[in-house]
């Protein structure tokens, strides 16, 4: 890591270049009731470098990493093998310290990955267009609801009771400005009827497959509730390796798809940095946030990449730009790029079709422990079960014997006890037979 230390000569040498007398003179008018004295935080004095090393790194001793435990997590986020060529290729200093296109005459090996990238993540959703990336998976749904109200011009989202709590939030925290975010409630396990909500107000209804809670959604007859009341579907994904076994959203008539593509070319990171995909129909292109990169040909018939969409503030006047992405997870994107070309299209069929029966394996063995049952009845790689003790204690046990059993229900819905005892468990490829005999001979133990 790197260390900047700042003495109180530099920052009173700042202080004179803006011209204030003191750090408290640039924060004037934020509101006195606003501002958090610094003696509230339990923060140490200054350290020299060698201290703050070893201290972070004491810190950093207390995490257990996806690999070190048998590891069931998933709910957004999940382990795959990611090949050592990936990692390799994307240092190479050309790609590493790219950051985005302004020049594209000297920036066609971004571009040109950017292209490819745009194709893949087309014929991975089913869509006509792809944008060059947004950031995770979060943003690009709240991107397709502010989207689908500018096209509609109609201010009500509906969001599935079984989207993600975490993109739920993020939504309401963005588009919930522009608009009326209305948020279904569902059976953890069961489809709610989410058509029975669109009205003649609805911009879009919000919903994902497979679930938060792991169910595989059927998108066809909610496209057709939604277009027969002028509304736009949104289909979100969170695990993308899905795709490679499910039927694209393209193909059920979704209007719009976001998927968080981390599950491709990018590890866990502790949260991230992950990748947004973004896809839609072609004649909605205008209205699609971020960038769009092309293929053309020079004056010399040579073949060439541009930025064909830019409308973002950077490119053009900020009241007619669709979004305010500043950059996308260019690196990221790029390593889902090379990750998926990789794997090719039977590779990453096959790739799916390993994932899921790792999940169906463990799902009948956990079945078979006293004191849980299954809740979802049809899933990919991720499922829902019921315990006879609250998750959350649960967990906390299993972790001290170090397995990772999975995610409680309550860490995504913390004011609902009616989730309490619900445990989300995910198995990828990542995850083998001892793993899951292990997780399931401490469930009998702790239940």
């Amino acid at each position: 890591m790197r260390y900047h230390p700042l003495t109180a000569d530099d920052r009173a040498a700042m202080l004179a270049k803006i011209g204030v007398g003191s750090v408290d003179a640039l924060f004037k008018d934020v509101p006195k009731e606003a501002v958090v004295p610094l003696s509230a935080f339990d923060l140490p004095d200054t350290q020299g470098e060698i201290e703050v090393d070893r201290k972070l790194t004491r810190m950093a001793a207390k995490n257990t990493a996806a690999g070190a435990a048998p590891f069931f997590c998933g709910a957004g986020a999940y382990k795959h093998h990611v090949p050592a060529a990936v990692d390799h290729l994307i240092q190479r200093s050309e790609f590493l310290t790219s950051y985005t296109p302004y020049q594209p005459e000297i920036a066609q090996g971004t571009l040109q990955y950017m292209f490819e990238f745009q194709t893949q993540v087309a014929l991975l959703t089913g869509m006509e267009v792809a944008n060059a990336s947004l950031y995770d998976g979060s943003t690009a749904t709240t991107e397709a609801v502010l989207m689908a109200q500018r096209i509609t011009r109609r201010p009500k989202a509906i969001l599935s009771g079984g989207l993600h709590p975490h993109y739920a939030e993020t939504v309401e925290t963005v588009a919930g400005l522009h608009g009326t975010i209305t948020r279904a409630t569902v059976t953890p396990g069961k489809a709610e009827d989410i058509a029975a909500l669109i009205d003649n107000e609805t911009a879009c209804i919000v919903v994902q497959s497979p679930d938060v809670f792991g169910l595989i959604r059927d998108l066809k007859p909610l496209a057709a509730a939604a277009h027969a009341k002028g509304a736009l579907l949104i289909a979100v994904v969170t695990e993308v390796v899905s795709l490679g076994l499910l039927e694209a959203p393209g193909f059920q008539d979704a209007d719009i798809v976001a998927c968080e593509g981390q599950s491709i070319g990018n590890g866990l990171n502790f949260g991230g940095p992950y990748v947004g995909l973004f896809a839609t129909k072609e004649k909605y292109l205008r209205q699609m946030p971020g960038r769009l990169c092309g293929e053309t040909v020079d004056a010399a018939g040579r073949r060439g990449y541009v930025l064909t969409l830019s409308t973002r503030e950077q490119h053009i006047r900020r009241e007619k730009a669709t979004s305010n992405i500043c950059t996308n997870s260019g690196l990221c994107c790029l390593a889902f790029t090379i990750h998926l070309s990789l794997l090719g299209e039977e590779g990453l069929t096959r790739l799916a079709r390993i994932n899921h029966a790792k999940a169906s394996a463990l799902a009948d063995k956990l079945s078979a422990v006293k004191g849980v049952s299954l809740v979802t009845p049809a899933f990919f790689n991720e499922f829902t079960v019921k315990l006879s003790k609250p998750a959350a204690e649960v967990v906390d046990v299993l972790a001290k014997k170090g397995i990772i059993a999975g995610v409680p229900a309550s860490r995504l819905l913390p004011h609902d006890p009616s989730v309490k005892d619900l445990l989300i468990v995910a198995a990828t490829e990542t995850t083998t037979d001892e793993d899951a005999d292990a997780l399931t001979r401490a469930l009998a133990e702790v239940l």
